[in-house]
């Protein structure tokens, strides 16, 4: 009698398991199918050619690759290109900048070390728009605006980014000590403890850091502007696409918005999606108190 109970219970539940996770599937579905609407009717629109205006229906009439072609003849490759240049110093310096941080929060014992750690954190409780007409002012007296506002972008970019070390020191701190103690023993620096042992361990968080450094830049909008100053020369594409929205061009460069926001798309999905699975195994593995 016990055993049939045992196979009852084992088997009732199964079928609890089973029904929960159909659910939980379901909903995932729909909200997927939700999330992606947007992005479809986008894609869409950026194929229509009977009207460049916005429309009460998503698929288009006449389809055609004209929307496209129309962005070779505005400043859309000019705000590409800046915007692209602006993600890859700034991926590459940040992602410098913040894991020799986080190593050095992780594995150093210092004086004043908590009490740094607890200013950044409070440093970083304030929304960066606080510090917008200051930096405009700096960056005005060093001629980093308007037509030079990309190296002004990527010197503010840059300059907090040590600040953004939680994540990635949280990961370090996961990684056994032991094994810095003995290629210290060995007579390894600490420099190549960094680079031989530490960073091929800490993959998934150098990635994630490089994914993150990259795309914080490529959609900004308020602080680009703020300094670009409506110069074409030194837009990023949030800022100059942003100019096809206004009540006097939206009705002509509507479509040709939508084939832009396509493009400017494609770099960053494919990125994430090539490494999705570091960014997951990097945003979990550092998700510890350290």
């Amino acid at each position: 009698m016990r055993e049939k109970k045992t196979v009852k219970r084992h088997l009732g539940l199964r079928a609890t398991n089973a029904i929960s996770n159909s659910v939980i599937h379901v909903l995932l579905v729909i909200i997927s199918i939700i999330w992606l609407i947007p992005f479809v009717c986008i894609v869409l629109q950026s194929f229509r050619l009977e009207l460049s205006g916005p429309v009460g229906y998503v698929i288009p009439k006449q389809w055609g690759f004209d929307n496209y072609a129309a962005l070779l003849r505005t400043d859309f490759k000019q705000w590409y290109i800046n915007t692209f240049i602006i993600a890859l110093v700034n991926a590459a310096l940040q992602t410098v900048i913040v894991l020799c941080m986080s190593y050095t929060l992780s594995r150093f014992r210092f004086k004043m070390r908590g009490a740094l750690m607890r200013l950044m954190m409070i440093l970083g409780l304030f929304p960066g728009m606080l510090t917008m007409i200051i930096l405009y002012r700096v960056l005005k007296d060093l001629g980093l605006t308007e037509a030079n506002a990309v190296p002004g972008l990527i010197l503010v970019y840059v300059a907090s980014s040590g600040m953004g070390y939680y994540v990635s020191k949280g990961f370090f701190d996961t990684i056994p000590k032991s094994l810095d103690e003995a290629a210290r023993v060995d007579g390894a620096t600490r420099m190549q403890v960094l680079f031989k042992i530490i960073l091929p361990l800490a993959k998934p968080i150098v990635i994630y850091t490089i994914l993150t450094a990259f795309m914080a830049p490529w959609g900004d909008y308020v602080f680009a502007r703020y300094i670009s100053f409506e110069n074409p020369v030194g837009m990023n594409v949030a800022v100059g696409m942003y100019k096809w929205l206004t009540l006097d061009q939206i009705n002509s460069n509507y479509t040709m918005f939508c084939a832009g926001g396509v493009i400017v798309a494609i770099p960053v999905t494919i990125l994430f999606l090539c490494l999705q699975r570091y960014y997951v195994e990097g945003v979990t593995g550092g998700a510890v108190k350290g």
